[in-house]
């Protein structure tokens, strides 16, 4: 049983965060799309252009444009061609309470008021906003976190759909100008605590688009499910119940040798589900008990972790598991797993697997770099000083790995086999939210704005 008294979950990227959210066509051109969290597969990595290294908010140095965006909101950017998609929660409240930072407290945030959850557009070049949609308003039917917002679910997009999910207030579909085309009541989704049902704090997981269909995962209090629907109707096509507690991860789609599986990260069930039919494909069990990081995929192996608890794992899982693959006591790899951790793994971040390395950052900014195939460790360092706390993921590109602070500090690291701080930049404000890369742009929201920053030297 997790310790209530410390247990926490602010966000998900989204919270939180794999191989295909959004599949990005072979046609399509690599490094301009970022469809869902964390870019094309979830990989978090943009290459093929320069991206910055380093900037100044307050001098405007290398920053092409900085919007401000109302309300509150920890979900990522996405960006497909020139838009830039993300998504917000208003209220008459001008600064609702926003707490980060290390702390063991778990409370959440009653507001008994009339929210507006929205979706906005903005032009990738201008910073400008091109549209701004209101998908529902009313007082939240689920209380957030204190670290969390009731807009933590990272948009989804294929170029035609922009998919958002607010929880217990609805799955909503509009098209690229903002007709909103169907909305979806997928239940009352609590993801609090397990234990301890009265503390509520919000709902994380992301959708994924892929092969005209969207996919939810829905952890939560009262009954868990994994579920398919037809991207363009919103009629749902399957459903999978889970035996699982609350979790904040968002889906990943895999194709390997003939068969696509959808992944989802978990407690008592970790998995794979057949993406046609959601039949079972393999399971384990384990590892910390309130899961909040996304899978990823490199080289046909499966990244998991979560924490919260003593064993905290890392697992490196084949993509030709099938069946039961859970470690036997004792036990670090079996004919399914090719190597795992203890006490390594990660909380709140999704990892990132770039040039052949796999990043692992925990909450207090401690960094480990393993080699992604054998699981050997590189180097260890921490990030910052240890009193600031690390939620947003990790994103790649251009020989550079990006790791943000929630106080703002953006640490640049070159992605050679030993650790070498390029840059340490400000943003000036809390950063929770996973940044999005397109055409070497870095595009960070913040606590009050979006910024997109790219390297002006050229």
């Amino acid at each position: 049983m997790i310790n209530t008294k410390r247990k926490f979950i602010p966000v998900v990227v989204g919270f939180v965060a794999a191989w295909a959210p959004s599949m990005v066509s072979a046609t399509e051109p690599s490094g301009v799309h970022w469809p869902s969290f964390r870019g094309p597969q979830a990989s978090g990595v943009a290459d093929g252009f320069k991206t910055p290294t380093q900037w100044d908010v307050e001098s405007g140095h290398n920053i092409k444009w900085k919007t401000p965006i109302p309300g509150l909101a920890h979900s990522s950017p996405v960006v497909w061609g020139n838009r830039v998609f993300l998504t917000t929660v208003v209220t008459e409240n001008a600064n609702p309470q926003l707490r980060v930072g290390l702390y063991g407290a778990s409370p959440d945030n009653p507001e008994p008021f009339d929210h507006e959850y929205r979706t906005l557009c903005i032009d990738k070049h201008t910073g400008k906003i091109i549209w701004n949609r209101l998908a529902y308003k009313g007082i939240p039917k689920v209380k957030r976190h204190i670290k969390a917002t009731h807009a933590n679910s990272t948009p989804a997009t294929d170029g035609k759909h922009v998919v958002v999910s607010f929880g217990s207030e609805g799955l909503y579909c509009f098209d690229m100008d903002g007709t909103q085309l169907w909305k979806v009541d997928l239940g009352y989704l609590d993801a609090g605590a397990f234990n301890a049902k009265e503390i509520q704090w919000g709902f994380g997981s992301s959708p994924v688009i892929y092969e005209n269909r969207v996919i939810v995962q829905c952890d939560v209090n009262n009954q868990s499910f994994i579920a398919t629907l037809d991207v363009q109707t919103g009629k749902e096509v399957w459903r999978v119940l889970r035996d699982e507690v609350p979790t904040w991860g968002t889906p990943t789609v895999l194709e390997h040798d003939g068969r696509t599986q959808i992944i989802a990260n978990g407690w008592r069930h970790i998995g794979a589900y057949d993406f046609a039919t959601g039949h079972e494909l393999w399971k384990m069990t384990g590892g910390g008990d309130v899961p909040v990081p996304t899978a990823i995929v490199s080289d046909d192996l499966i990244y998991i972790t979560n924490a919260h608890g003593r064993q905290a794992p890392v697992y490196a899982i084949r993509a030709s598991a099938t069946g039961d693959i859970t470690l036997g006591e004792g036990k670090t790899r079996n004919e399914h797993i090719k190597w795992s951790y203890n006490r390594r793994g990660n909380y709140m971040q999704t990892p990132i697997v770039y040039r052949d390395k796999l990043y692992l950052c925990r909450n207090n900014g401690t960094m480990t770099c393993v080699n992604a195939s054998s699981g050997s460790i590189i180097y260890k360092k921490r990030l910052g000083g240890g009193r600031t706390g690390f939620t947003s993921s990790a994103i790649a590109g251009d020989g550079k790995v990006y790791f943000t602070s929630e106080e703002g500090s953006v640490f640049v690291l070159d992605a050679g086999n030993q650790y070498k701080l390029l840059a340490e930049n400000t943003m000036g404000e809390i950063c929770m939210a996973t940044p999005a890369i397109s055409e070497g742009v870095l595009l960070y929201r913040t606590r009050s704005h979006l910024l997109a920053i790219s390297d002006t030297s050229e």
